[in-house]
């Protein structure tokens, strides 16, 4: 299965398309916050992209940099949506020591969720927390 092959198209579709995002809403959301930047430089959702644009993506806690190879309109299957960008080895091996750093590093307030009860305040209290 090949990909229809575009000249130019949206950036919010291209995100979905390549499937950075699952719908084009997140990926438009995402635009608008200021979390993509295309040439190091903010955009809007139907701003366009070309082969060989640069794009900075920061979904969550990662932060992908990419150049734009295939521009296409039409979602597909994950391993042809691979071959529409590049990741550049910057971005590929922080990527990798942040997701090194998450895995012996875990967030004490990360299995708090909401406010303690008498039970678990006493705990906390006593020092076995």
């Amino acid at each position: 299965m090949k990909l229809p092959q575009t000249e130019t198209t949206r950036l919010d579709k291209w995100l979905w398309a390549a499937r950075f995002f699952k719908t084009r809403t997140l990926a438009t959301n995402a635009i608008e916050l200021g979390r993509v930047l295309q040439n190091e430089q903010r955009v809007k959702p139907a701003h366009t992209v070309r082969s060989g644009d640069i794009l900075e993506i920061h979904h969550g806690e990662q932060v992908w940099t990419v150049t734009v190879l295939l521009v296409s309109e039409t979602r597909g299957p994950a391993p042809l949506a691979q071959t529409m960008y590049e990741e550049t080895e910057a971005s590929r091996t922080a990527r990798a020591t942040e997701a090194e750093k998450r895995r012996y590093f875990h967030e004490p307030a990360a299995a708090i969720h909401g406010r303690p009860t008498k039970r678990d305040r006493r705990r906390l209290d006593s020092g076995w927390g």
